[in-house]
């Protein structure tokens, strides 16, 4: 992933966090209360909103660095937004209750995400 195509996808999931952010308050208020899941949806929508800056961050930092734990990192923010913030939109959506045991292994991805910044941070930049 180059560092160009990084703060592009941080730009398109920044932009969709918002979109999906207000429609889930305006549009889709009704089922996540009837689904009782508006806490759930609005926890995805911090999440990628929080991993989307980490992502646009790490962007920045691959134009100054070729670094392979920058390019894990960008994967890793990228897989966990789709894995956590998605099964939590699809959970608020459907209320059906399987979906949550997807989200901590899009977590789990976050965390690697993050210790990719770790490992750069303690490399030969």
């Amino acid at each position: 992933m180059t560092h160009n195509f990084t703060l592009k996808l941080a730009a398109i999931f920044g932009s969709l966090s918002v979109i999906i952010g207000a429609f889930g308050a305006h549009g889709l208020k009704d089922i996540l209360l009837e689904n009782q899941r508006l806490d759930v949806f609005e926890t995805a929508v911090s999440y990628q909103f929080y991993h989307t800056l980490a992502l646009f961050l790490t962007g920045i930092l691959m134009k100054a660095s070729a670094s392979k734990y920058l390019r894990w990192s960008a994967y890793f923010f990228v897989y966990g937004i789709f894995i956590f913030s998605g099964s939590l939109y699809a959970l608020s959506l459907t209320n059906i209750s399987i979906l949550g045991a997807i989200t901590p292994l899009g977590g789990l991805f976050f965390i690697f995400g993050w210790f990719g910044l770790f490992k750069f941070a303690h490399s030969d930049l």
